[in-house]
């Protein structure tokens, strides 16, 4: 039976670009061993095969380089603990197949009875073709997060001329590679994994060059259990049915943290022309229905604004509760939670900053962990702009005045004078780069591109501006620099009157000042929306308590958007600890109605009854704990539980409910519920019936325990 399609376009349908001139090394990235700056990688081709019995996943990766000096020694890329490299060869490949985009074929064996380990994917040779020699190998420590394999190369390698390099390897327990039993499914039937690269990750999923600042090409064929969809981050991708592998394939160049997979029991339906949604079966009306019509919506607008989508499809995958971020821009094929589902404003935005990131960020990517302002602040931008076409300015001003409150919440938190606030913030050697993903890098970096497109004094020119930058930089990966020579040489005008220059507003202020943003947007757009959560936080903090009923009565929250109740409750929760007699009157006018509403008001509001120790609605706590499996929905309340007298609760609800948990959401409540027990003291797990109860504890910068950043404050990215 001949290959049938799941998705995307057709290999062959439009002719091969032209072959672009040589590019100039790599930028330099304290974050990877690897040897990139002396290799030009064109294209990666990979064969998994996913065994979800025993958490592992087995590999063959084929590298396609070509050499920048002639005679390298050795080849040196990223990889893991985690990452087992069973072989390592050389082979280069005749005139005839020396192309960038090879067939990708590989070979899964059977297993044969009785005689484990199973045999691993294999890149066959083909008759005629030269045959592979082995090289030797070696695996040295890099950082916590990594390591370093080191490949000898054949002597007197010419400059310049391609080869492969082929590895064989497995992979268990590995960052990158979450595998969830049938338990933490929706479903309850079938296992379920999913990737996640972002920041430096995927050196887990496959050795490579972990670095923003290298891009190509890549190929995969995949191998799964009977009945399981296998999804990847591609441009074209088709199901051989005799064979029961997927064929996968990504014609623009990605860096390594955008290659993505995900598999389990997923459904598709389509949303638009040019996107569906894949969801386990119970989700899939409900992720339709939110979402039908409206993403080729966003899309058109991006498009007015930014030129065309280059991706072909733009599909969205629902994932479970224990996906560690809220949603990941992969090429194709979007990433966010399932959890979202229910707070539709919020999924709305998450949504939109995806779209923004196919024109900042994929396609044209942050050269440097340093500057990820680059992509999360032009997307960000990017996204406001689409939600003020599709939706209204105010709507818009009132999601930024949201952020930007959670903005100087973490600013006090952490100081002022905190290098993390920086736009440019320095990456120690050994530092994981996501310990650099904060509010800053989204919102900060919000401000400055919206500062460069005040000088402007037209957004229609600014959009024109980028629409430029992304056709001059697509498929590369940037510096600031590059940014804003580019915005100079476009305004000439204002490179003539020093705009860069200005006193207090120095482009190199706005990069390398820690502390607020430099100049904020003009939110007066918003004031609709914005003044009656204002006059309702003055009215219960401000006003005498005998009148606020009365005067808050008047005020019906119920017909609010949700990014007004969230601010509302922000701002008390701002002013934590409040009154006892306030609470007591806040939890007779809104309780039940709050209890009512989406998990993003339900938690703010739970927060709120925490860090009041308002015991008689304790048991509302309880029952949000009890639902819900979410790192961003569980995380926030234990923190705040633990940091008073409602500890011990906090330890009952965690004992009754910790089965349901992915083992690294357990593990991270763990070290929360720890902390305080005296120096290496451990919170004893009850028998725990899940099993991987070994998975490593995947933390990002912004979700680590006790970290003064919420995960429900860092927009939607990693």
């Amino acid at each position: 039976m001949a290959a049938q399609c799941c998705c995307r376009k057709a290999p062959g349908a439009e002719a091969a670009p032209a072959r672009p001139p040589p590019e100039p090394p790599p930028a330099l990235d304290v974050a990877s061993a690897s040897s990139a700056q002396l290799f030009r990688l064109r294209h990666l081709q990979l064969g998994l095969e996913l065994r979800p019995e025993a958490r592992e996943l087995a590999g063959c990766l084929v590298l396609e380089l070509c050499a920048r000096r002639p005679a390298p020694r050795a080849l040196v890329l990223d990889a893991h603990p985690a990452l087992r490299l069973h072989s390592a060869a050389f082979r280069r490949p005749s005139a005839a197949a020396a192309t960038p985009e090879p067939p990708c074929a590989f070979a899964f064996a059977a297993p044969t009875p009785g005689s484990p380990p199973p045999p691993l994917p294999a890149f066959p040779e083909t008759a005629g073709e030269p045959s592979c020699c082995p090289l030797a190998f070696r695996v040295d420590p890099f950082t916590d997060y990594g390591s370093s394999l080191t490949i000898t190369l054949p002597p007197e390698l010419p400059a310049h001329q391609p080869f492969q390099i082929i590895l064989r390897y497995t992979s268990i327990d590995a960052p990158a590679i979450w595998w969830l039993d049938p338990e933490l499914t929706y479903g309850h039937s079938k296992p379920f994994v999913f990737t996640q690269g972002h920041s430096v990750c995927n050196r887990s999923f496959f050795p490579c060059f972990d670095t923003p600042a290298v891009k190509c090409t890549y190929s995969a064929v995949v191998k799964a259990p009977s009945g399981v969809q296998v999804l990847m981050s591609a441009t074209q991708s088709s199901y051989v049915e005799e064979e029961g592998v997927y064929h996968f394939h990504m014609e623009h160049p990605v860096p390594a943290y955008l290659v993505a997979l995900v598999a389990g029991d997923l459904q598709p339906a389509d949303i638009g022309p040019r996107s569906r949604v894949w969801a386990e079966p119970c989700l899939l009306s409900t992720a339709t229905s939110k979402l039908s019509g409206v993403v080729e919506q966003w899309l058109s607008a991006a498009e007015r604004l930014y030129g065309p989508y280059m991706w072909g499809r733009y599909d969205i995958v629902f994932l479970p509760p224990s996906f560690p971020i809220v949603a990941m821009e992969n090429p194709c094929l979007t990433f966010i939670i399932s959890s979202i589902l229910e707070s539709d404003e919020f999924l709305v935005i998450d949504v939109i900053h995806e779209v923004a990131h196919s024109w900042f960020g994929n396609a044209v990517t942050n050269a440097t962990w340093e500057e990820m302002w680059l992509s999360e602040g032009l997307a960000t931008y990017a996204q406001r702009r689409i939600t003020t076409e599709t939706y209204g300015a105010a709507f818009t001003c009132l999601e930024t005045a949201f952020r930007l409150d959670a903005l100087h919440r973490q600013m006090k938190l952490l100081g002022e004078d905190n290098p993390v606030s920086k736009l440019q913030a320095k990456l120690e050697p050994g530092v994981n780069p996501s310990h650099l993903m904060n509010l800053f890098t989204y919102e900060k970096g919000y401000c400055f591109v919206y500062y460069l497109s005040q000088l402007c004094g037209d957004p229609q020119r600014f959009d024109d501006f980028l629409r430029a930058y992304v056709e001059k930089y697509k498929f590369s990966s940037v510096v600031a620099q590059d940014l804003l020579d580019s915005f100079l040489s476009f305004f000439p005008e204002l490179k003539e009157q020093s705009v860069d220059c200005r006193a207090g507003l120095e482009f190199e202020r706005w990069l390398n000042a820690t502390g607020p943003p430099l100049a904020e947007p003009d939110l007066s757009q918003g004031s609709s929306l914005t003044r009656p959560v204002e006059a309702l936080f003055h009215l219960w903090t401000a006003e005498p308590l005998d009148q606020v009923a009365v005067s808050a009565s008047t005020i019906d929250i119920s017909k609010w958007r949700t990014f007004q109740t969230a601010l509302f409750l922000d701002r008390l929760l701002d002013g934590s600890p409040l009154p006892q007699e306030v609470v007591i009157s806040l939890s007779k006018c809104y309780s039940s109605l709050l209890d009512s509403m989406n998990a993003e008001i339900r938690i703010r509001w739970l927060q709120l009854i925490v860090r009041n120790d308002y015991y008689p609605d304790l048991h509302r706590v309880r029952r949000f704990l009890e639902s819900q499996m979410s790192r961003m929905y569980t995380i926030p309340l234990y923190e705040d539980l633990c940091t008073g007298a409602l500890k011990p609760f906090a330890l009952e609800v965690f004992y009754q409910t910790q089965g349901q948990l992915h083992p690294n959401l357990r593990r991270n409540i763990q070290q929360i519920l720890s902390q305080g027990l005296g120096p290496g003291a451990e919170l004893a797990a009850e028998p725990d019936t899940g099993a991987g109860t070994d998975t490593p504890a995947m933390l990002l910068g912004d979700e680590a325990p006790g970290s003064a950043i919420s995960l429900r404050d860092v927009n939607v990215s990693a």
